[in-house]
């Protein structure tokens, strides 16, 4: 009987993983963490590739027009999947219809943090000090339309301060920048800020997490403070082109959650403070479209543009 050859089953090649920032910000931490052991589960090496600028919304197109074969993915964050398309319509993706979601691989807690040479070293100093002082400091965050943007400018709402915004192209030039004291103040995701937090170079004053951090006691939740509405988690899930083949995301999905199991990988995550999610590609989708809700809702009652 002759033999009888079928079609490769996924993945034929070499995985690219999209980071759409800078490295050394939460989102490429998350990237690499899980880049290598995944591509090891799947049998294909997985290369990860930084596209920054534009509040992640650069390196979101460059996973929308991917080749759909499931061989090109990318990180989904809230900045690329909600902020970004929510205050900016010239993005060039729709958030909901261009991409296939696969697994949100976890969220994490936001942080309000200063260089510690600031003269307010805790929230309430700090509030007082920037309302007696309006328009005299600036704030860093990963890029225009972010989630540090949108969130700050939230919060600014809120609490009737005045403070500039400092757009970078990711959390690591932020970080440096203001580490360095060219910039005061800076927004960010945890698991980015907090090794320079523990070895004291920021100084953090609140947090957005549901409850207080085992790792940092001392400092408030945005809901403690009375402003609710900025205690929101990031996420850092992955994502691909609409048009996946049901086998690449099925496998990719099975893939993360194997990875998520290693406790030297759960380890690496949770020590920068995220929490591991690993849920269904049907449940993210859903997160990310209620975070894109929100987020619309947040521009248009602020009245927020980037003029």
């Amino acid at each position: 009987m002759p033999f009888m050859a079928h079609a490769q089953s996924f993945p034929q090649k070499q995985i690219r993983l999209i980071v759409p920032f800078a490295p050394g910000g939460s989102t490429d931490i998350i990237a690499r963490t899980i880049a290598e052991p995944l591509g090891k589960v799947l049998g294909q090496s997985i290369v990860v590739e930084n596209k920054a600028g534009a509040g992640g919304s650069i390196g979101a197109l460059d996973i929308a027009r991917g080749n759909k074969d499931g061989h090109v993915i990318g990180m989904a964050t809230v900045s690329t999947t909600a902020s970004s398309p929510a205050i900016n319509k010239k993005v060039g993706y729709d958030p909901i219809k261009d991409f296939q979601a696969i697994t949100n691989i976890a969220a994490s807690p936001n942080v309000i943090a200063v260089n510690p040479k600031f003269s307010a070293k805790d929230y309430k100093s700090f509030i007082e000090l920037v309302k007696k002082n309006p328009g005299k400091y600036s704030y860093a965050t990963s890029g225009s339309g972010g989630i540090g943007h949108l969130q700050t400018e939230l919060f600014k709402s809120l609490t009737g301060t005045q403070i500039s915004h400092v757009p970078y192209r990711g959390a690591g030039p932020a970080l440096l920048d203001t580490i360095s004291g060219k910039v005061p103040i800076i927004y960010d995701n945890l698991p980015s800020a907090y090794p320079y937090i523990k070895d004291g170079r920021l100084l953090p004053l609140v947090i957005a997490s549901p409850k207080r951090l085992n790792s940092l006691p001392h400092v408030p939740t945005f809901a403690e403070v009375g402003l609710a509405p900025v205690n929101r988690m990031a996420f850092y899930g992955l994502m691909g082109p609409a048009g996946m083949p049901k086998e690449a995301v099925e496998k990719i999905h099975a893939g993360v959650l194997k990875v998520l199991q290693d406790p030297v990988v759960r380890k690496r995550i949770e020590d920068v403070g995220a929490i591991i999610i690993a849920n269904s590609p049907e449940q993210f989708a859903a997160e990310i479209k209620a975070e894109y809700d929100i987020y619309r809702d947040i521009v248009a009652k602020l009245g927020l543009s980037l003029n």
